[in-house]
This record gives structure tokens, C-alpha cells and sequence, in this order.
């Protein structure tokens, strides 16, 4: 009865070795949440308690598990680099070629119409194709309701000139 106690502790050791290998391996190919990855290193590490019976077995035990971890994660370097793994690595771009526009670049209003909706003093709102966004004047004074011009765009900073004269 003690060596079938002693043989499924083993089966057991060995269980939780090769699970939490490959769960951290599957965390390294599949990168999420970190689930996989919690629950692999959380049974390495019940393995290597359950396994070691002292200190310096310990630490070997993790040296090897840390270098077939490192095998593992140079596998799946050289992988990504001759693109074997394109599930991991996102193909699309999202550039103003494909008509995507990042929330800083305003370049797109440069030219266009519309009307303040607050006195410029510089600084004010204007109203610019149903959007309502922070402006500057070019220095001038320019009333409430009066059309302007967007004639240059510095990052957030959008200037206008009034077109009314």
C-alpha cells in the first residue's frame, strides 16, 4: 500500500511538471489574460515543493525548468521572425493609407469650413462639419456665429482665420 502511495505521488509530480510546462508554453504562444500562465507557474512551483527534499535540489530543479522555458521562448523568437506564427503578430496597419486616423492627428480638417459657436479671444469652439472642437484665431478678435477657415493644424491645436471679410 506505501509503494502505491509513493507511485502515485510521483505520477502526480510528474502531472504537475509537464502541465505547468505547457501551460506556460501555451501563456508564450498565446498571450492573453495570463491565465495559462498563472496556473503553469503555480504548479511548477507545487511540483518543485513536492519533489525537493532539500534547498539545493530545489534550485536545480528550477534551473532546469527555467532553461526548458528558455528553449521554449527562443523556439518562439525564431518563430515570429521567419513568420511562422502570424496569429500572434497583428498584419494589418492602421494607416492613413487605409483610412484609419489617430485620435492626434487632426490634418484632416486643414482647409475646411465652419463656425464658431463661442467668441474667439483667441481662443474658443467652432463648429467644423458637425464637430464641435477647441480653436485659436490667429490673434484676431472674431465673434460668436461668424465663419472661419481652418488654415493650419499643430498636433491639438487647431487654428482658424475668419473668412467673413
Amino acid at each position: 500500500m506505501i509503494e502505491s502511495i509513493m507511485i502515485n505521488i510521483t505520477l502526480v509530480q510528474a502531472l504537475l511538471f509537464i502541465a505547468g510546462i505547457v501551460l506556460v508554453i501555451v501563456e508564450m504562444f498565446i498571450p492573453g489574460f495570463g491565465i495559462p500562465g498563472i496556473l503553469g507557474g503555480t504548479a511548477l512551483i507545487v511540483a518543485i515543493i513536492l519533489t525537493a527534499e532539500t534547498v539545493s535540489q530545489a534550485i536545480v530543479l528550477t534551473i532546469i525548468i527555467v532553461s526548458i522555458l528558455a528553449i521554449a521562448f527562443t523556439i518562439m523568437l525564431i518563430l515570429l521572425t521567419k513568420g511562422k506564427l502570424s496569429k500572434v503578430v497583428l498584419e494589418n496597419k492602421l494607416d492613413k493609407e487605409s483610412g484609419y486616423i489617430g485620435t492626434e492627428d487632426l490634418d484632416y480638417f486643414l482647409n475646411k469650413e465652419g463656425i464658431t459657436t463661442s467668441v474667439l479671444r483667441p481662443s474658443g469652439t467652432a463648429d467644423v462639419d458637425g464637430i464641435r472642437m477647441d480653436v485659436v484665431s490667429e490673434g484676431d478678435f472674431i465673434e460668436a456665429n461668424t465663419k472661419v477657415k481652418i488654415v493650419k493644424v499643430e498636433g491639438r491645436r487647431i487654428v482658424v482665420k475668419n473668412i467673413n471679410f
